[in-house]
């Protein structure tokens, strides 16, 4: 599926690989929009992944009005080895989380939600059903929120992609995470000719497509840039690339920390490409930004 890349000079910065640097440290604001949706989030026990995965863009992301809320449980039933997330039997499915969720958007005023799950391989039709009447639910108390999806890859069945199709989120989001040598290793039970499937089926479907590429888990710049091709001859249409950071000590190791001028050259290759829209940079997670991904232009939705 890949392209060949040409042979062009790539950019060398000399830097301590294993030394966590400067551009990755945040402050968090303490004021404004940011403190708002704390104070709702803390009042009303909402969960969000924004709060407990520590994304080091909480502050702007609330700021303008975008979180990120998972469904499904908080048990994967994959093993991935950059995940944080409990792996095992799967969480029986709460009837009323729909509701919960819809609820939590209206309570925060959220303009555009994210939404994501735990891997769901235990359930004859992965979930797929909860998934489309969360997003119903969403879309019945909060008429006027938009959704991404950030969904598994269903074990590349049709009939499941086609449930959450059914339901048009305004984009459907599914990453490809890292490059094709490095799949197996690190994503294990998932397979990167099947997630570039997904990708095209939804494409082919009418869907506006994303994904995702976490950088410093020791691929290559020409496999980022192969999987890129991959991701644009799968008709994908936005792409975020951003830095791997570790969450515990079992997990998979930082193999380096990519430099910002790396990101600007990723970036680069991908508007050539002919991507919409690329978020590239080392602090970008794959729902950054997400409120702007609707438009071409990457203007902000009002």
């Amino acid at each position: 599926m890949a392209n060949k890349i040409e042979n062009k000079p790539l950019v060398k910065i000399k830097q301590n690989k294993r030394v966590k640097p400067d551009w990755l440290k945040t402050q968090i604001p303490g004021d404004g929009k940011y403190s708002e949706m704390l104070k709702l989030v803390k009042q009303n026990q909402l969960h969000t992944i924004c709060e407990s995965g520590k994304c080091p863009n909480i502050g702007e992301c609330w700021g303008a009005g975008t979180a990120t809320f998972m469904i499904s449980g908080n048990t994967c039933t994959r093993s991935c080895q950059f995940c944080n997330v409990a792996t095992g039997a799967g969480d029986k499915l709460d009837p009323l989380e729909p509701f919960k969720i819809a609820q939590s958007i209206n309570i925060m005023g959220i303009k555009h939600a994210v939404i994501t799950s735990v891997d769901r391989d235990d359930l004859e039709d992965g979930g797929s059903g909860h998934w489309a009447k969360t997003i119903s639910t969403i879309r019945e108390f909060n008429p006027e929120t938009t959704l991404e999806t950030l969904i598994p890859d269903f074990q590349g069945k049709p009939e499941q992609l086609d449930t959450i199709i059914e339901v048009h989120p305004e984009i459907v989001s599914h990453n490809i995470e890292t490059v094709r040598r490095l799949t197996k290793e690190i994503r294990v039970q998932a397979k990167y000719d099947r997630s570039m499937f997904v990708l095209k089926y939804l494409k082919e479907k009418g869907m506006k497509t994303k994904s995702g590429i976490m950088c410093g888990m020791g691929e290559a710049e020409d496999e980022i840039l192969e999987t890129m091709h991959d991701l644009k001859d799968s008709g994908v249409d936005i792409i975020t690339l951003g830095q791997y950071l570790q969450p515990t000590p079992r997990h998979l190791k930082v193999a380096e920390y990519v430099h910002p001028d790396i990101f600007a050259m990723y970036k680069r290759e991908g508007q050539r490409m002919g991507f919409q829209y690329i978020e590239s940079g080392p602090l970008v997670r794959s729902s950054y930004h997400a409120e702007k991904h609707l438009t071409s232009d990457g203007s902000k939705v009002l």
